[in-house]
């Protein structure tokens, strides 16, 4: 027997309107250690039934597909009982369409120009329930987002981040452990684990990936000085909590 059998394999379906593509890139995945593709399909209503017949960990799939005709692919899927991750592939990076899907519950955004490696990285990464955000992305979005935090002058609420907690919030962004924060900052590891306790609390949320789609989304005080860092987009992180 495979020593590897016992692993929980990641099953895949593919959802792409271009027939070429989709099929190249599933005998490709197929032959990933540890990944199985249990459909292929064109449309998002094969794809549900694909869903709802064998199932699925993962949802590759092309970013506007959330626009052909209206359709809402991934609400329709958590209807029809899918309770999996999506993990979308762009073209081109639109921010209107991806800020849609994040909020549609997608769990990570990637560009089909990158690298099968990172490609299969995205995939692991969504698969363990994280939040994967191509970097250029998170830039566009941080800009949109801009207008919904208070203006310097506006008086602090008692939920908005204080200076610590953005640049813990900052860390985060950039991947960065406790440990790698604590030292930018001159603190103990425990005291930034602490800080990220604090901003779970603040944002309603108990891992590091649904802090940065908080961020994202405006629901954290985080400022504007926040997000206008040069280093915005340096996630996905570290896991680590």
């Amino acid at each position: 027997m495979n020593q590897n059998s016992s692993e929980k394999r990641i099953r895949l379906v593919l959802l792409d309107a271009h027939a070429l593509f989709r099929s190249s890139l599933s005998r490709v995945l197929a032959l990933e250690p540890g990944f199985e593709v249990t459909g292929e399909c064109g449309a998002p209503a094969e794809a549900l039934e694909v869903l709802k017949a064998y199932g699925a960990d993962v949802v590759l799939l092309d970013l506007d597909v959330l626009a052909a005709d209206g359709n809402d692919f991934l609400s329709a899927a958590r209807q029809a009982g899918y309770d999996g991750r999506f993990l979308m592939v762009a073209g081109t990076l639109d921010v209107r369409k991806s800020a849609l899907a994040l909020k549609r519950g997608a769990s990570g955004i990637l560009l089909k120009s990158e690298t099968l490696d990172r490609l299969v990285q995205a995939i692991r990464f969504v698969a363990s329930d994280e939040l994967w955000i191509e970097p250029k992305l998170v830039q566009l979005l941080a800009g949109q987002l801009i207008d919904q935090y208070p203006q310097p002058d506006t008086p602090r609420s008692a939920d908005a981040l204080d200076d610590r907690e953005r640049n813990v919030l900052l860390g985060i962004f950039e991947g960065l452990t406790n440990r790698n924060i604590g030292d930018r900052m001159g603190l103990s590891e425990s005291s930034v684990k602490n800080i990220v306790q604090r901003l779970f609390g603040k944002a309603g949320v108990k891992k590091r990936s649904q802090l940065v789609r908080a961020a994202l989304e405006g629901s954290l005080g985080a400022g504007p000085e926040f997000m206008n860092h040069p280093a915005r987009g340096r996630y996905p992180g570290s896991p680590q909590s």
